[in-house]
């Protein structure tokens, strides 16, 4: 079984001709017959970004979610009274995408609409069984993160956390680069 160093990292051997990874060439660890990509932090972050992508997906998977789906229940559990539009907005998503989102938490029991009465704007309400699905979620990205840092000491983990967050704090909206986030802090 891999480890979150092998799937991260590599521990292949040239030498039996195991071929390096294009994460790998991008880290620099091309072998000596091989190109190596540009030293991009950027670069860098966008491969990790893919890999862990994919690796959370097949986690929320397993409990029949997607990375839009576990945003619109997490967005919900704490402002049920988001509009579709304030979903799509956070998600970079169209409205009526994230109609389709929603209709499918309503689908699985995640989500429960609720019309309020004629001229009010629905209000939707994470379910019990929604509430169990977000513990999951949470209780998977824990598993996640032991399995693919377990090879980080506390210091790097804490260096890379610290990184990430000055990268993308949690107040910024996910559209908003870094020129936007200091022309509003001005």
């Amino acid at each position: 079984m891999a480890t979150g160093r092998d799937t991260l990292v590599g521990n292949r051997d040239p030498q039996r001709g195991e071929r390096r990874s294009g994460w790998e060439k991008m880290a620099g660890m091309a072998d000596a017959d091989e190109p190596t990509m540009p030293d991009s932090m950027a670069l860098l972050l966008v491969a990790a970004g893919q890999l862990l992508s994919r690796r959370v997906e097949d986690e929320l998977a397993a409990l029949g979610l997607t990375l839009r789906h576990y945003g619109a229940l997490g967005h919900l559990a704490h402002r049920p009274d988001m509009s579709y539009s304030d979903l799509a907005r956070r998600a970079g998503i169209t409205s009526q995408s994230m109609h389709a989102t929603v209709r499918m938490l309503e689908q699985s029991g995640a989500v429960k609409r609720t019309l309020p009465g004629h001229g009010h704007a629905a209000r939707l309400e994470v379910t019990d069984h929604g509430r169990r699905l977000l513990a999951a979620v949470g209780e998977a990205a824990v598993h996640l993160d032991q399995e693919l840092f377990a090879h980080l000491t506390d210091e790097q983990r804490s260096g890379l956390r610290a990184g990430l967050l000055a990268l993308a704090p949690p107040s910024r909206s996910p559209r908003s680069g870094p020129s936007e986030q200091s022309a509003r802090d001005r």
